[in-house]
């Protein structure tokens, strides 16, 4: 049975997309059966285009993905998550709405990259060192077996990941 596991951020334009291209790459790369997404609380519209830049650098295909509302995650329709992975701190801040399934959430902050000093070639860095980052996390998620554990067990699991 798939994992799906969704990753938040308030516009769902750099961090949360990070995670998701990173946690399907990586996934896809290891033949573990986890799917990600990711939303916002209030969506920008549009991907950071140093977000998109720092992922097809490290080859990883881009296309398909959007900036969208984390509504379309709590519409009974919608794929039952596993796991809620906050990425900003705003969005870790908010009320998240009801999720389908009651996942296991847990919040791995990180620096908005977009805000980084240096100019443009300050924002790749950061956003390179974005990527790289949320990838380590996301490869530990995925060292898990998700399919042994309980609930009570993942959280811990994903609380421990988050304070690495």
């Amino acid at each position: 049975m798939t994992t799906n596991v969704l990753i938040l951020c308030t516009h769902n334009s750099a961090r949360s997309v990070l995670g998701e291209a990173m946690l399907n790459h990586l996934a896809a790369k290891l033949g573990k059966d986890v799917r990600a997404f990711s939303a916002g609380s209030a969506p920008g519209g549009r991907l950071n285009p140093f977000a998109v830049e720092v992922l097809k650098q490290a080859g990883i295909d881009v296309s398909g993905y959007r900036s969208k509302s984390w509504d379309e995650f709590a519409r009974d329709d919608a794929p039952a998550m596993r796991i809620v992975i906050t990425v900003c701190d705003s969005a870790a801040a908010e009320a998240c709405p009801y999720w389908p399934g009651s996942p296991v959430k847990v919040h791995w902050g990180y620096a908005d990259p977009s805000v980084a000093a240096g100019g443009d070639e300050g924002k790749r860095i950061a956003f390179e060192l974005t990527r790289q980052a949320i990838g380590y996390r996301m490869l530990q998620l995925l060292a898990l077996p998700l399919e042994a554990m309980s609930n009570d067990e993942l959280q811990r699991a994903l609380t421990a990941i988050s304070e690495s």
